[in-house]
């Protein structure tokens, strides 16, 4: 008998549709293979030996006939039929036993597997049920977080509007302040100029009247020689006309006192009065051939700017606009501080673009940039034609011929380019290039140069892009020692150099 694992395998593949076909082994055997769909069992069944048929019987007392070969054949297939027959009769006893005795096993098979499905689906049910209740819990606890961080993001925008209220009004206030110091500083240069054409004046008064005393004195001085000559002619009259004499003397002498302490009053005023020099090729002109700090003054201008002349670089009479060499000034400044200039003039600092604007409007003048480097090397670039334009175009640079041994092309920014500071962006850039490398000029697009960035020391003063550069010279990450620029007019003529 099969046993049960081997009753429900067999069984499962007779439902499904069952072939069998026979084999012989190596011993004779007849082997029986049952194929039903994917199975494939293969068993022997018992058989008898030496068995023989009744008819077999009967066929052993036929006399043969003449072929023995025959009756040979003919005997061998009676006894396979008989053979078939009850291997026939034997299959469907084994199908009808196995059909009987696996239907009991099948049942219990399914409701088994039934069973255990069951399970398998509740307890996935449960484990998802309970992942369910976690995320349910973790949502929850998200909702909660966002709903916190909500209701504290609109407490702090809130406050924000509130300070932004309060900067506002802040704001207008300043706006209200510099209106009224707008307006008063209009009244103090309006009155600035009220009493300088009145010292313009009172100046041409002066000169007026000096020459009505000079005129007076001669004419005083005249009538008292023809009152000498009577005197001498009336030596010999009574005491009247001695006393008469007298008190004419008395009162010429008074007259000329009071004119001459009158002229040396006027002389002494005029004296005081200073003269005024436009730039320091004036002041070289005037004979003051020693570099130093000096008064410029323009016609424009109501008050004289303190500047540094340099009177011994290529013959002198240079006006210096910039000077840099130890790192004591700080140039990282705003746009009202390079307008009307900061730093110390006879040691690092900026003269002003007011100024220097002003200065340059109706005169020619030469830029000259004078540079060192650490290893003590100099160079300079010389512009034939510069000026700069007023505060309402940027103090935008206008350059024209270059030459030099600082480069063979100009690293000044394009012609034409605004000035820019760090409160102040009027580059071709949107990074903002005063605030990217630090200090004003004029960028352009960041450009190749920049005289008013950070001062590097020496052993610092490499891979910074954000330091004295002059490009064309030493490259866009070296920081250079020391700067100077300076201007004069171009038609200045100076004695040969010795």
């Amino acid at each position: 008998m099969l046993n049960a694992v081997g009753a429900v395998i067999l069984g499962y593949c007779l439902t499904l549709g069952m072939g069998y076909r026979t084999t012989s082994d190596s011993s004779g055997k007849r082997q029986f293979q049952i194929q039903n769909g994917p199975c494939s069992y293969t068993f022997l069944l018992p058989e008898q030996d030496n068995c023989r048929t009744a008819a077999g019987d009967a066929e052993t007392n036929l006399v043969p006939n003449d072929d023995p070969e025959e009756y040979k054949a003919i005997q061998r297939l009676e006894e396979l039929e008989g053979i078939m027959e009850n291997n026939t009769q034997r299959l469907l006893m084994l199908e009808n036993y196995i059909q009987d005795n696996m239907k009991h096993e099948i049942a219990q098979i399914q409701q088994h597997a039934v069973q255990n499905h069951t399970a398998a689906i509740i307890e996935i049910g449960t484990n998802l049920l309970s992942q369910t209740v976690e995320q349910t819990l973790k949502l929850t606890n998200v909702e909660a977080r966002v709903i916190n961080q909500t209701t504290r993001l609109q407490l702090q925008l809130h406050e924000n509007s509130l300070s932004t209220n309060k900067l506002e009004k802040q704001l207008i206030l300043q706006t209200n302040e510099i209106s009224k110091l707008n307006e008063k500083n209009s009244f103090l240069e309006k009155r600035v100029e009220e009493m300088e054409v009145q010292r313009v004046v009172e100046l041409k008064g002066l000169r007026e009247e000096k020459e009505q005393l000079k005129q007076l004195v001669q004419r005083q001085t005249s009538v008292i020689q023809q009152l000498e000559q009577q005197l001498l002619h009336a030596t010999s009259n009574n005491s009247a006309m001695q006393q008469q004499q007298q008190e004419l003397l008395d009162t010429v002498n008074n007259i000329i006192d009071s004119i001459s302490t009158s002229t040396m009053t006027r002389s002494a005023m005029m004296r005081d009065a200073p003269t005024v020099f436009r730039d320091c090729a004036a002041v070289f002109k005037a004979g003051s051939t020693k570099s130093g700090v000096y008064s410029l003054n323009l016609p424009s201008m109501t008050q004289p700017i303190k500047a540094y002349c340099d009177m011994e670089t290529e013959g002198g009479g240079w006006t210096v606009l910039q000077r840099r060499f130890d790192g004591h000034v700080d140039f990282h400044r705003t746009w009202k501080e390079y307008k009307m200039g900061f730093g110390d003039v006879s040691g690092e600092h900026w003269l002003g673009n007011e100024f220097t604007s002003q200065m340059t409007s109706d005169q020619t003048y030469v830029l000259r940039i004078e540079l060192q480097d650490w290893e003590g090397n100099s160079g300079y670039s010389l512009y034939d034609e510069f000026s700069l334009a007023d505060e309402s175009q940027n103090y935008r640079i206008h350059l024209k011929g270059y030459s030099g041994s600082a480069g063979k092309i100009s690293s000044l920014g394009q012609p034409g380019s605004d000035f820019s500071a760090k409160d102040a962006d009027n580059d071709k850039c949107v990074c903002k290039c005063s605030q990217l490398t630090s200090g004003g000029w004029w960028f352009d697009a960041c450009g190749p140069s920049n005289l008013n960035g950070i001062y590097y020391q020496q052993g610092q003063n490499t891979n910074r892009f954000n330091g004295i550069k002059w490009y064309y010279w030493k490259g866009s990450g070296y920081s250079l020692k020391a700067t100077t620029m300076m201007i004069r007019p171009a038609d200045f003529e100076h004695a040969p150099l010795k």
